[in-house]
């Protein structure tokens, strides 16, 4: 589903982001990426969206070859992931149903189709009475919660979260990764970007650890968690 070979990826005045990274994510597993500030989280999710490209080594998403992939290609690619912000990245002049609703604008969809599916994304994360009520209204966990109905309402087989709980407590941040845990139950294929260790720890994930844009862990859940 996600395979990267040797992948590095080297700004512009010399910063190498990420260094030789190997890794592979299997169709319909959720896993969480961590590490330090500046580790290399944010780029590595960028290379899967396109937003990037590698400057070595060859990273294959859902079929495609993103170091290969035309800017034609490019929507083709990003039609099958769904993504999700720490802060939301909401338009606070749209309803909450506008807001949902915008990746199905932008593909294309009939009225009709469209109402129907941005009523099932908002009933998928406990929203269906607010898509009358704007962002503002909202609470930050609510919020989210909007954010991850726009990410999954075109049905993505890949969903990708950079830090979605960071600015959200911990009972909400909990609620959140539920969420995720239910659409990777259903066969997405979900990568969460986090440094909340302490609550990664709780959950029987996978996790990948990224230091000075090395891979160095990608194999089990946390020691901790797997003696407990």
């Amino acid at each position: 589903m996600i395979e990267f070979a040797d992948v590095s990826k080297r700004y512009p005045g010399g910063h190498e982001a990420l260094k030789e990274v190997s890794l592979e994510i299997p169709r319909g597993e959720m896993m969480f990426l961590t590490g330090r500030s500046g580790a290399g989280k944010s780029t590595l999710l960028k290379l899967v969206m396109a937003m990037e490209r590698p400057s070595s080594g060859t990273l294959v998403v859902n079929g495609h070859d993103i170091g290969k992939l035309s800017s034609r290609g490019i929507p083709f690619l990003r039609r099958e992931i769904g993504v999700v912000f720490q802060n939301h990245q909401l338009l606070f002049d749209r309803t909450v149903f506008d807001n949902v609703a915008l990746p199905l604008v932008i593909h294309g969809y009939q009225p009709r189709e469209m109402a129907r599916r941005v009523r099932a994304a908002l009933d998928k994360v406990g929203l269906l009475g607010k898509e009358r009520s704007y962002p503002i209204q909202l609470s930050g966990g609510e919020q989210q919660r909007v954010g991850i109905a726009r990410a999954v309402v075109h049905k993505p087989p890949i969903l990708l979260a950079d830090e979605p709980t960071g600015n959200l407590d911990p009972e909400l941040a909990g609620e959140i990764m539920r969420l995720f845990a239910q659409f990777n139950q259903v066969g997405v294929t979900v990568l969460i970007a986090s440094h909340d260790l302490s609550l990664i720890a709780r959950l029987p994930y996978r996790m990948l650890t990224l230091r000075d844009g090395r891979l160095i862990q990608g194999v089990g859940r946390l020691a901790e968690h797997d003696h407990a």
